[in-house]
């Protein structure tokens, strides 16, 4: 052997070595996703928002602890925050489905069906099975459905059809 190479047996313990702390800094990052998950299921945001930083702090393009910075943003009252928050991951990760149907909850709660609207629609685009953007979608549908019989009602308060659809819908105008 030629002095200066690693003998294999050293080589396969190093290789080990740094596969089992792979291993264990993935493990515990899957640790800390679901502990935060499980904050903010809890209303612990304080305590989830000292664990993001923190991991943020070390990997700041982590896309779930950015997607929990903006969910605990939001959750805090800070919708401008979380729109920011949740506008540069659908930029940084367009392949992510749930930044955009994030952002379209927050332009429902605004009143900006149209906004919350195109971005389920991209949610779905990104992902077609995404149960919660379709949903969400359909629950925008009919609110936009609703704003339009209301619409027309008032245009013609005669027309008993558009009183059954809202009915249909379980709603009245306001």
């Amino acid at each position: 052997m030629k002095s200066g190479s690693t003998p294999l047996p050293a080589l396969a313990r190093l290789l080990v070595l740094v596969l089992a702390a792979s291993l264990s800094a993935g493990l515990a990052l899957a640790d800390d996703y679901s502990d935060i998950s499980q904050m903010l299921r809890a209303g612990r945001l304080a305590e989830a928002r000292t664990r993001v930083d923190r991991a943020l702090a070390a990997k700041p393009r982590d896309p779930q602890m950015r997607y929990f910075k903006g969910v605990i943003q939001r959750d805090s009252g800070q919708q401008a925050e979380a729109l920011t928050t949740f506008t540069k991951l659908t930029e940084d990760y367009p392949e992510l489905p749930e930044p955009h149907n994030a952002l379209a909850v927050i332009h429902a709660a605004q009143g900006d069906l149209d906004k919350a609207r195109r971005a389920l629609e991209m949610a779905i685009r990104v992902n077609p099975a995404y149960a919660t953007a379709h949903e969400n979608l359909g629950d925008v549908y009919a609110r936009l459905a609703v704003q339009a019989y209301c619409k027309a009602l008032q245009l013609d308060a005669n027309n008993s059809a558009l009183r059954s659809k809202l009915s249909t819908l379980g709603t009245h105008c306001p």
